[in-house]
Order: C-alpha cells, then sequence, then structure tokens
C-alpha cells in the first residue's frame, strides 16, 4: 500500500507516492530522477549512496523515504550554488580527487558533513569519517588533499 509523503530536497517540496519499503536512495533516483546519487553495495557499506539528512552524512541505500519526511536532503546535485561548483567539487577537481566519478559524489557530501562539524580537521579525522566510503581508483590521497584544501582555502567548517 502506497503513501503520499513530502520531501525537501534541495531546497524543492516534493509530494510523492511511496511504497513503506522505498528506500530514499529509489526515491531520489528513480522518483525524483537525481542519479548523482549513485547505487553501489545496497548494504550501507561502500558511501555511494551519500546525502545530507540535516546537515549530517546518511546512507539513502538503508534509510526509508518515510524517515526523511520534515528533513532537508541535500544530494550532490543541490550543492552548488548559483550555477557555481561547490568548493569541495572545485578541489576534488583541481587535486584530481575524482577518477571514474562513480563514488565521488558520496565522497563530497561525507567531506561536507565533516566541514559541517569541524572548523579544521586534521587530515587524521578526515580519514577516520570518510572511512566508509569506497574508491577503487583514487588510493585516498588526492581525496584527502581536496578535502583539506577546501577547508583551507574557504575556511569552512564549524
Amino acid at each position: 500500500m502506497k503513501s503520499a509523503i513530502k520531501l525537501k530536497v534541495n531546497g524543492d517540496d516534493h509530494e510523492l507516492l511511496v511504497s513503506p519499503n522505498n528506500t530514499l536512495l529509489e526515491v531520489l533516483r528513480e522518483k525524483l530522477g537525481l542519479t548523482g546519487t549513485k547505487q553501489g553495495c545496497d548494504l550501507g557499506a561502500c558511501g555511494a549512496c551519500t546525502v545530507l539528512v540535516d546537515g549530517e552524512s546518511r546512507l539513502s541505500c538503508i534509510m526509508l523515504a518515510v524517515d526523511a519526511v520534515g528533513k532537508e536532503i541535500i544530494t550532490i546535485e543541490g550543492i552548488e550554488e548559483n550555477g557555481h561548483l561547490d568548493p569541495l567539487q572545485a578541489a576534488f577537481v583541481e587535486k584530481g580527487g575524482l577518477q571514474c566519478g562513480f563514488c565521488t559524489p558520496g565522497m563530497i557530501l561525507t567531506a561536507r558533513s565533516i566541514l559541517n562539524e569541524e572548523a579544521r580537521p586534521t587530515e587524521e579525522t578526515i580519514k577516520r569519517k570518510m572511512a566508509g566510503n569506497l574508491c577503487r581508483c583514487t588510493g585516498y590521497k588526492k581525496i584527502v588533499e581536496a578535502v583539506m584544501t577546501a577547508n583551507e582555502q574557504t575556511g569552512e567548517g564549524a
């Protein structure tokens, strides 16, 4: 039996009919066409499906859509401002923190969550908090450098 829910995604309100077992990932990709959020393991183990929910990184493959009602959801499509890349996106490009790009949206949103929580995260903190995001291409060094660069260039953080 489907239920009508309202979700706020990237600043826009959406009214949707969903099944009780629809994940947030399914709704974002299939009902809203926001395919930047990737479907990886479907087990909450790879981080490819990471989105921000009320500013915190969450795995959308293991979060039910009905549990996102009343919360602010941000996907990779929603972090740019006025057509300009978010400083994290720009740093990932500048430092080569992306290769095939599959894990990149989840990496960037996890990094955004870290910078929302901490004014000056250390390299060790970044590595620890990003440990749930898997990448087969970059080896992580350039990803960590990109997060640190974005933080230094913008002074972002809590």
